[in-house]
């Protein structure tokens, strides 16, 4: 996925369980957030839209954080292992500072 105007890509460190080949990558952009998984042939995408993100968790250990985003859409959460604390905080902070600009 090429990165677009006012994205940010965010990617999993490869240290970390599934994520050695192809590691996970979290795309934010001022319309929706999505997560990547490359595969061998292809990949997976799972997006949620920035006015239907209902919160967005950081589960941080001693070197890497989780990250799991809720949808109020009834959609299963966006998760992803193995990211940087200051990564997971920029996430959030994107996602917010977004939704706040969508309300003005």
């Amino acid at each position: 996925m090429p990165n677009l105007p006012n994205s940010e890509t965010f990617t999993a460190s490869r240290w970390t369980k599934g994520n050695l080949f192809f590691p996970v990558r979290i795309i934010v952009t001022p319309q929706h957030v999505s997560r990547v998984k490359s595969r061998l042939l292809g990949s997976n995408e799972e997006s949620i839209a920035l006015g239907k993100v209902a919160s967005v968790q950081i589960s941080t250990g001693v070197i890497w954080s989780n990250i799991r985003i809720d949808s109020s859409g009834g959609t299963d959460p966006i998760t992803s292992h193995g990211h940087r604390k200051a990564d997971a905080l920029r996430i959030r902070e994107l996602i917010e500072s977004y939704q706040a600009e969508q309300r003005k």
